[in-house]
Parts: C-alpha cells; sequence; structure tokens
C-alpha cells in the first residue's frame, strides 16, 4: 500500500504541475482540498482523468463517494485498492 500512495503522490505532482512539492511533503491522511493541499474543484477534474489513466478506476463526478475518495492520499489508496481487486 505504500507504494501505491507514493504513486498517487507522484501522480498528484505531475498531473497538476506541482513545481514546488514532493511526495514528502504531502501527507498520507491530510486533506488534499481546502486547508490541506488546497486543491480546487479544476483539480479534482484533472486529477480524476490522470486516476483513470493510470489506474483504470471509474471515478463519478455526481457521486458523493467520490468526495470521500478524494478526501486524502490514503482515502484514495483505499479506493484503488478496492477497485483493482474487482
Amino acid at each position: 500500500m505504500e507504494e501505491l500512495k507514493k504513486q498517487i503522490k507522484e501522480l498528484i505532482i505531475s498531473s497538476l504541475e506541482l513545481e514546488d512539492t514532493t511526495p514528502e511533503d504531502i501527507k498520507d491522511d491530510a486533506p488534499l482540498f481546502g486547508a490541506g493541499l488546497g486543491l480546487d474543484s479544476i483539480d479534482a477534474l484533472e486529477l480524476g482523468v490522470a486516476l483513470k489513466k493510470k489506474f483504470n478506476v471509474k471515478l463519478s463526478a455526481e457521486s458523493d463517494d467520490s468526495k470521500k475518495h478524494f478526501a486524502s492520499v490514503n482515502a484514495l489508496a483505499e479506493f484503488i485498492n478496492s477497485e483493482s481487486g474487482k
């Protein structure tokens, strides 16, 4: 799971072009939006597309579950892990 979290952090940095951010700067349980990493809705769309391409997971913008999945790196890792087992 640690390797998956590292891949997610690297994907966040590369897909959102966070040039001054390293994977170590992103805490596993920190919020990705608002006070945490400070991402916004446009970032969510871009990140969703990148996650879909890299991990072949389906995310729905209309789903309340998507908000839970995007809560933190931990939440994304759990979601991707559960989807890859299907």
